[in-house]
């Protein structure tokens, strides 16, 4: 699976606000899908379509223990989309750096040609 790929299947899985909360609850601890779907309100087939988009995603891994399925997070996929936040966190955050020393150079400029065109209203109005 692509970089790219992985990035789509963990956004679109993130996208919604029931997998959300599982992953909230799993970084808890691993547990397993009895005790994962207890909170929720929706089918057991519900929270299992759930859990295969988040394991596509490489949000999670479920394993069989006896006749129990057991969830616990991985890091593949948060890793991968961390890693894209970072990235577009530092290009924001430059450009934003980049706009502030610009604000700076031209504020004086600014406020000289507020403070003529003020003192020019205020000769027209006496």
């Amino acid at each position: 699976m692509t970089a790219a790929t992985l990035l789509d299947l963990s956004f679109s899985a993130l996208a919604d606000p029931t997998r959300r909360a599982i992953l909230r609850r799993l970084a808890q601890g691993e547990t397993t899908v009895a005790e994962l779907a207890k909170p929720f309100p929706i089918s057991a087939p519900a929270i299992s379509r759930h859990l295969r988009v988040l394991e596509a995603a490489s949000l999670i891994r479920q394993e069989r223990e006896g006749q129990f399925r057991r969830c616990r997070l991985d890091p593949a996929g948060l890793q991968t989309a961390a890693m894209w936040l970072d990235f577009y966190r530092g290009f924001w955050s430059e450009s934003f750096d980049r706009l502030g020393e610009y604000l700076k150079t031209t504020q004086p400029v600014l406020t000289k040609r507020k403070a003529r065109s003020h003192g020019k209203r205020k000769a027209a109005g006496h």
